[in-house]
């Protein structure tokens, strides 16, 4: 990005970056990294393709760098849960709710879909608009790092360990740490 560039991309977040509430995302474990770098990589990569596209870039910039915005760091939870109300389903909404809740002033109905739809087709509804899109599969391709080491993907999903039959199954996980080494 140029200068000019750069500032406007940054003019278009600051708001959201120098809060207190957006910062806290440098603690929640993403992948290999935090929800702040993973959420400003995918606003970034996502605000040059809509900007170069003619896109509604602004809206498409704030909803990918809220998508991720859900409320607590997931990761640490070790509250069981039944399968559909694992993280990689319900976090988008929590996101959205969580962004109406914190930055109720820079949303749009556009923002918001964006963020609810990023995880479709985990979310059964596809997105509207093709900045949706365009961040769903923006945030999908810097996601597929995880694929780097297939053994942690069990708990990215949601998955602490395989259970089958209410019997934890530990060779799914052995079988899945083997392939990753």
């Amino acid at each position: 990005m140029n200068k000019e560039t750069k500032a406007e991309f940054y003019q278009i977040i600051n708001p959201i970056l120098q809060s207190e509430e957006f910062r806290k995302r440098k603690k929640y474990s993403h992948h290999d990294d935090s929800v702040y770098e993973h959420c400003l990589q995918v606003a970034k990569l996502t605000f040059k393709i809509s900007r170069s596209l003619n896109l509604d870039y602004k809206s498409a910039t704030i909803g990918a760098l809220l998508h991720d915005f859900y409320p607590d760091d997931w990761q640490k939870n070790k509250k069981r849960k039944s399968f559909f109300k694992l993280h990689g389903f319900v976090h988008a909404y929590q996101a959205k709710k969580e962004a109406q809740k914190h930055y109720s002033s820079l949303l749009n109905p556009k923002v918001e879909n964006i963020i609810e739809r990023h995880m479709f087709p985990l979310t059964t509804k596809p997105p509207t608009y093709l900045e949706s899109w365009l961040v769903m599969f923006v945030d999908k391709g810097i996601s597929l790092s995880i694929f780097k080491n297939p053994a942690k993907l069990p708990k990215y999903i949601g998955l602490k360990e395989v259970s089958i039959n209410g019997q934890n199954n530990r060779r799914h996980l052995n079988r899945a740490r083997r392939w990753g080494d």
